[in-house]
């Protein structure tokens, strides 16, 4: 995994990890690899890993079974919550950045519409 010097690293991985959810690569329920084998995956110390997986559990997102390891939680709402609150943090950073060009709401808007009709051509 290529990390980001300005953002945390733990909160890379712990970003990493909810999309993997969230995308269901990760299914609910599925048992996550133990903390040294998620450390050797995306290449970081043990103890990030470990600060990383305590933010998701005190978050629900992660369930630990004590002498069995840490599991995706089961509540489909809870991971919908996440992905609402993904997405919203996806706009707010695109909004912003468009409004730091001066475009109107309007025209984030259209130019929003215009992109999605034309995605199609542009993976083509």
């Amino acid at each position: 995994m290529k990390f980001d010097d300005k953002i945390p690293i733990y909160l890379q991985i712990q970003n990493y990890l909810n999309r993997q959810i969230i995308s269901g690569k990760i299914l609910p329920g599925a048992q996550l690899p133990s903390v040294r084998q998620l450390a050797v995956e995306v290449t970081a110390n043990v103890n990030t890993v470990q600060r990383a997986l305590s933010q998701m559990i005190d978050e629900k997102i992660i369930v630990p079974q004590r002498g069995r390891g840490n599991f995706v939680t089961v509540d489909v709402e809870l991971i919908e919550q996440l992905k609402m609150k993904l997405i919203d943090e996806q706009f707010a950073l695109v909004y912003r950045q468009l409004h730091d060009l001066n475009f109107s709401d309007a025209e984030i808007i259209d130019k929003f519409v215009e992109y999605v009709k034309n995605r199609g051509a542009l993976d083509e």
